[in-house]
């Protein structure tokens, strides 16, 4: 057990909860970072105390949150303004926010900042949400702030889960049509829970890519969910291919949340976000998660088995 104080910002989240859940597990003194409106009750029911107000576009409040007097070991960020999940959100929390938490840590003293990055961030210059990320990482080596930064692939349980609502029903549904790497989000957080408090110093300042034995496509994923429910699975898109050849590049232009998904589609796609070290994430975490096993544990998460 490990019994290092933790902070983290995004805890309310989806995936931020589940941090906390798997830090708890492993000894870690949890503090949740929240913003004066959010609800703490889950993460109260869920053993957290420690509660402390930040908001990540105000730089005083982290200066508080974070200060020395705490004397936490490790913050932990998950936050993500572009989903725009609560009212006040936007993609600055992903560029300004972010340096501001990195400033505020820096200041602390905080000895390790543990980033939720994303697979291949370096190379999606075209792709802004994807690309804040390794701006990020960037910012950190800038202030030298020690860090360490996860980069998981696609998420199999987006926010919100739009695979429960259809594949009761015998339907795959799919916003991509190439290869990509893919992860399940509790297996992303205890690769989080580990990083934070389990890593040897030795791997600070730097990226670890985490996921899946292999990357996936909308076939593969169809064959697993078909194997573990015991029934033929047909892949539908969400965006059927129509509206995504000649409807989202004209909308793109004029909105930039769907020039963001429309530009992330046609970049992954490509066939780049593919882990290109999974030995490293193997030799650090253990064995790697097949496609079978993350898909028989998200069925098994959402009581479809």
């Amino acid at each position: 057990m490990h019994n290092k104080k933790v902070i983290v910002a995004g805890a309310t989240g989806m995936l931020g909860s589940q941090i906390v859940k798997e830090l708890l597990k492993q000894g870690a003194e949890v503090t949740a970072m929240v913003r004066a409106s959010s609800n703490r009750n889950g993460l109260s029911k869920m053993g957290v105390k420690n509660f402390v107000i930040g908001d990540m576009m105000d730089a005083p409040s982290l200066r508080q949150a974070l200060s020395a007097k705490h004397g936490f070991d490790v913050i932990v960020a998950s936050a993500a303004g572009y989903t725009r999940r609560k009212k006040g959100d936007s993609a600055l929390t992903d560029t300004i926010g972010y340096q501001n938490l990195v400033d505020a840590a820096k200041a602390a003293g905080i000895p390790r900042f543990v980033l939720i990055s994303i697979l291949e961030s370096d190379k999606a210059h075209s792709v802004p949400h994807f690309y804040n990320k390794f701006r990020i990482e960037k910012y950190l080596q800038e202030k030298k702030q020690p860090y360490i930064a996860l980069r998981p692939g696609a998420f199999l349980d987006q926010t919100p889960d739009y695979i429960i609502k259809k594949i009761t029903k015998g339907i795959l549904p799919t916003f991509l049509t190439g290869t990509y790497g893919i992860i399940y989000t509790p297996q992303l957080a205890r690769y989080t829970a580990l990083a934070a408090v389990a890593l040897p110093d030795t791997e600070l300042n730097t990226s670890i890519d985490v996921g899946w034995d292999k990357p996936v496509n909308d076939k593969v994923l169809a064959t697993a969910f078909a194997g573990i429910l015991q029934k033929k699975i047909e892949v539908k898109p969400v965006i059927p291919p129509f509206v995504l050849k000649y409807i989202l590049p004209v909308v793109a232009r004029f909105n930039d949340n769907v020039k963001d998904m429309y530009e992330m589609i046609k970049w992954i796609d490509t066939g780049v976000y593919i882990s290109k070290n999974p030995q490293r994430q193997k030799e650090l975490f253990g064995e790697l998660p097949t496609v079978e096993e993350s898909v028989f544990e998200y069925c098994r998460d959402k009581k479809l088995i």
